[in-house]
């Protein structure tokens, strides 16, 4: 594949030395700055700003900055790899060199997505690419079909969730060099499994920032993100500023084979412009997807509900391939945790508003928000179901609570599984945050490690924020919010692999490695089918799936409280599983399950999820559509 690559800016390897490219179009002179080397060299402007040097003497390895007329030296914008930081030298990397052996790789099928989410950082002990390649077996044998990696991009410090990136294409060094990233995904390649990465393109961090000193162009004079301005993507010189992201995209694809990308806050890329940015990446990396026949996707998280984002372009959309959609997993919050602070004021939980976002995707379809008091949301009639990514849990929804709870912390073990079996027989697409799959006693915190003066702040800030919420109103209490800085805040969210194998943890596996299974195996859980999705009774739902052109069909009622009594009133369902069986459940209260011909009613003593199955020719008239 990287034959065919030249990126635009960089540093570059080729067989008469290393070619040197860096965009300043305001400045007089670029000097490129190699350590241990004799006199800076003087690199040549073009009439694009771009200013180029090829040095014979350079080769992988070299270490360079750049002075911009006398002022610096500064790392390479688009530096792949900083080994000593973000504030130091950049090295020279040759993708090439690599041996790839993934020549048969075609990419993830979306039709099959289930997504987990990871932390390199905190992943495993070791919190390197080199030990999350020793994991992924592990990730293979769950089910899962794609792994999504939290940023990626080089940040100041030794740890953080990468969402403060500086240094865009260049690995974090904390993580491991280059090629240890490449291994991994060769690695997850050989083993079936996608690899997709969290791509911030609606702001750069505050420390280690260089963009500026290349070019004044590189930042909006007019949109502000909530964490600072945003990049110029409609004002003055904003195509080579465009250019610069969208091949920030195109290099994780060629450099280092990554199959598609979780695109950060959406919203916030702000552009007025002809094409909207989302547009063009998108475009551009189907593109390469293609010329190398493999799939590439490209999944927004975005807070607006915008079916914009994945309608095709002939329909006025962006062609996206997902977008985030977290309405289904506010109801659930609600409904099994009593959450009702802040957005989840939104929410009721009810079963009926489970069971109207189940059937559309998201709950706000244009309505008004009861919180915000304006219209949210569009209508997403005619969107596959798959193109909606739901969770119960993810990266904020866990780490941007005070404590970092995870969901399995604050409710019993029985909702907390029949919660999961509700994702994973769900018609979209399921995205796990790790260790989830074992309900993992470590909590996710927010972490970072800036330099004092600026981590000060960022404690002050973290605390400050929750003081609107009832129970952080007394400042004393606030200051029990762990410290983003300590060391210690970030250790605590390591997980803990060795208690995947004990009870009760070994038996949440099993349900989650046994409902991926079947999410696998069920041709009425495959893309492609129907789905329907009813209350069945108070805090329970029940959800029809249905396979065409067979109909065979599953039936799954979940009920996420106790007491629950729901009548199915059809004849020939049969139990595949509950959430309460031994194989899951500790110390099991399996829902009872009674049958007659006029069909099957189940008592629920305590939450929990059964999934029924049927052969076609057992459905009644009607229950199905061909």
């Amino acid at each position: 594949m990287i034959q065919e690559w030249r990126p635009s800016v960089g540093a570059w390897p080729e067989p008469d030395g290393v070619h040197f490219r860096v965009w300043a179009p305001e400045a007089e002179a670029v000097e490129l700055v190699i350590e241990g080397g004799p006199e800076p060299v003087s690199m040549r402007k073009s009439r694009d700003g771009v200013f180029a040097a090829t040095v014979a003497r350079a080769r992988p390895g070299t270490r360079y900055k750049y002075r911009i007329d006398g002022r610096g030296p500064f790392p390479d914008p688009a530096s792949r790899f900083q080994p000593d930081g973000v504030h130091g030298p950049s090295e020279v990397i040759d993708p090439a060199a690599f041996a790839w052996t993934d020549a048969g790789w075609k990419g993830p099928d979306p039709d099959a997505l289930a997504i987990y989410e990871l932390h390199v950082g905190t992943f495993t002990p070791a919190g390197t690419f080199a030990a999350a390649t020793e994991a992924l077996p592990a990730l293979a044998d769950l089910g899962v079909t794609a792994v999504e990696l939290m940023p990626l991009a080089d940040f100041p410090g030794e740890r953080g969730w990468g969402y403060d990136g500086v240094s865009l294409y260049a690995p974090a060094r904390c993580y491991g060099r280059p090629d240890d990233l490449r291994r991994f995904v060769d690695a997850a390649h050989r083993l079936g499994l996608a690899v997709l990465v969290d791509a911030v393109y609606n702001h750069l961090g505050p420390d280690g920032n260089y963009l500026s000193c290349f070019s004044p162009y590189y930042f909006s004079t007019t949109h502000q993100t909530d964490w600072g301005t945003g990049p110029n993507f409609d004002g003055d010189h904003s195509t080579q500023v465009e250019d610069f992201f969208v091949e920030n995209a195109l290099h994780w694809v060629h450099e280092y084979h990554v199959d598609g990308f979780r695109l950060d806050a959406t919203h916030a890329m702000m552009d007025e412009g002809e094409r909207h940015v989302l547009d063009l990446l998108t475009d551009r990396v189907h593109e390469a997807g293609d010329h190398y026949g493999r799939r590439t996707l490209v999944i927004a998280e975005d807070e607006r509900n915008l079916t914009t984002l994945v309608r095709p372009r002939g329909a006025g959309g962006f062609g996206m391939d997902g977008v985030w959609a977290d309405d289904l997993h506010h109801q659930i919050r609600r409904a099994v945790a009593g959450d009702k602070d802040g957005y989840y004021a939104d929410y009721t939980g009810s079963a009926q508003d489970i069971a109207e976002t189940l059937r559309k995707g998201w709950f706000y379809c244009g309505q008004p928000s009861p919180r915000r008091r304006v219209p949210r949301g569009t209508d997403p009639a005619g969107i596959a179901p798959g193109r909606f990514v739901v969770c119960i849990q993810n990266h904020d929804q866990i780490g941007n609570r005070a404590f970092g709870e995870r969901l399995n912390h604050q409710i019993d073990r029985a909702a907390y599984r029949a919660a999961s079996a509700l994702l994973l027989t769900a018609p979209q697409t399921p995205l796990l945050f790790m260790g989830q799959e074992w309900a993992a006693s470590s909590p996710f915190l927010y972490f970072t490690d800036h330099h004092p003066e600026l981590g000060a702040l960022v404690t002050e800030g973290r605390r400050r924020e929750f003081r609107h919420f009832p129970a952080f109103t007394d400042p004393i209490v606030r200051v029990r919010i762990p410290d983003p800085q300590a060391a210690a805040t970030f250790l605590a969210s390591k997980l803990n692999w060795g208690e995947r194998d004990r009870e009760p943890h070994a038996g949440m596996l099993r349900l989650y490695r046994d409902l991926l299974n079947l999410r696998r195996t069920e041709p009425a859980l495959r893309a492609g089918g129907t789905h329907d999705a009813r209350a069945a009774a108070e805090g329970a739902v029940l959800v029809r799936r249905t396979a065409r052109p067979s109909g065979a069909g599953l039936l799954v009622v979940v009920a996420l409280a106790p007491g629950a009594v729901v009548a199915v009133n059809e004849p020939g369902w049969a139990v595949v599983l509950t959430t309460e069986d031994d194989r899951y459940a500790q110390f099991p209260r399996r829902p009872a399950v009674t049958t007659d011909a006029a069909g099957t009613v189940v008592h629920f003593p305590c939450p929990a999820a059964v999934v029924f199955r049927t052969a076609p020719e057992q459905l009644e008239d009607g229950t199905n559509e061909h």
